[in-house]
């Protein structure tokens, strides 16, 4: 058996598959980023999960966890010693969820993932293994993006068009009317004030898009992200010396998944004027389902299995409760 762990800043999924890429068992539960729960809580949470998928005590040869929030190699060195004594698996490994969006996204096994969910990052590797990655912890290292970042931008648009400080936009009314306020000023006061958490924030992202279709201010937080996308991809081609191959870029995350055709032609546009030899590709499978084929490369299942896998991590069953799918 394979032990897949997929911890995200907003979900995390835990899955026990089998060697022929059969899923036993399936367990969905909260946000477990160390970054958020700190490390001893994420490790409890995680080890909830993993009970829920039917383990019992057994062990599996292979556990790939990979989550949010472990960012750089002392992080993972810490994760790793946290779960070792938990005795899941004969070989362990740990890393940023970033990669299982990689794997999730290609059967390649390399490329470049470009994720933007409630943050942006980014990773890459090379058919030789080499690795590029970003430490992506916002502001401090330099990253603008995600469903946060864009939810501020539309609260900065639409307070600036109410005094008058900024051009006038759709989002002065749009953005109030998705808490149920009138105006930017009351968004502001229920935000300050806590009576809005500032997680809320992420909600705007949907808000954004749609106004872009017609409206200036919010089609240039939209071209600003793909900029940012598109700036992403081009430092981790150029690192790893691979802008004028023919590579797969992969994007996932709530924000470009979404299917805005706005957002998603901008990159493309953007991709395409770094080499015509890029291909883009939005995920359509799930980051549980990159992290459980990471494991079953370690363990050497055929493509049989792999498929398999694919299959079933990515059906709608796989998304209920995990009470539904014990046994």
């Amino acid at each position: 058996m394979i032990l897949a762990v997929d911890g995200g800043n907003s979900k995390t999924d835990v899955a026990l598959v089998g060697a022929d890429g059969t899923v036993l068992g399936h367990a969905r539960g909260p946000l477990s980023s160390p970054h958020h729960l700190g490390l001893d809580a994420s490790v409890d949470l995680l080890a909830r999960l993993v009970a829920e998928t039917g383990l019992d005590g057994r062990r599996a040869e292979v556990a790939e966890v990979l989550l949010a929030g472990v960012d750089f190699p002392e992080e993972e060195l810490r994760l790793r010693d946290a779960l070792a004594p938990r005795g899941w698996a004969d070989r362990l490994e740990v890393g940023n969820d970033t990669f299982a969006v990689l794997r999730a996204g290609t059967d390649r096994g390399w490329g470049i993932a470009v994720v933007c969910g409630a943050g942006i990052n980014c990773v890459g590797v090379a058919p030789d293994g080499r690795q590029v990655r970003f430490p992506a912890l916002g502001t401090i290292t330099g990253d603008w993006g995600g469903g946060h970042d864009l939810g501020l931008a539309a609260i900065a648009a639409a307070a600036r068009s109410e005094d008058g400080r900024g051009p006038r936009t759709s989002l002065e009314q749009a953005v109030p009317a998705h808490y149920g306020l009138a105006t930017p000023t009351e968004v502001a006061e229920a935000l300050h004030a806590g009576r809005i958490a500032t997680q809320r924030i992420l909600e705007l992202a949907p808000v954004v898009l749609r106004a872009a279709v017609e409206d200036a201010v919010a089609a240039a937080i939209v071209e600003r992200l793909a900029i940012e996308v598109v700036t992403l991809a081009r430092v981790a081609l150029e690192r790893l010396d691979l802008i004028d191959e023919p590579v797969e870029v992969v994007l996932g995350g709530g924000v470009l998944t979404g299917g805005d055709e706005r957002l998603l032609g901008s990159v493309e546009a953007g991709l395409r004027e770094l080499s015509p030899a890029i291909t883009m590709h939005v995920t359509t499978s799930p980051p549980i389902v990159g992290s459980a084929l990471l494991a079953l490369d370690a363990l050497g299942a055929d493509q049989t299995a792999k498929l398999r896998t694919r299959r079933e991590l990515g059906d709608a069953r796989h998304h209920e409760p995990a009470e539904a799918r014990r046994g």
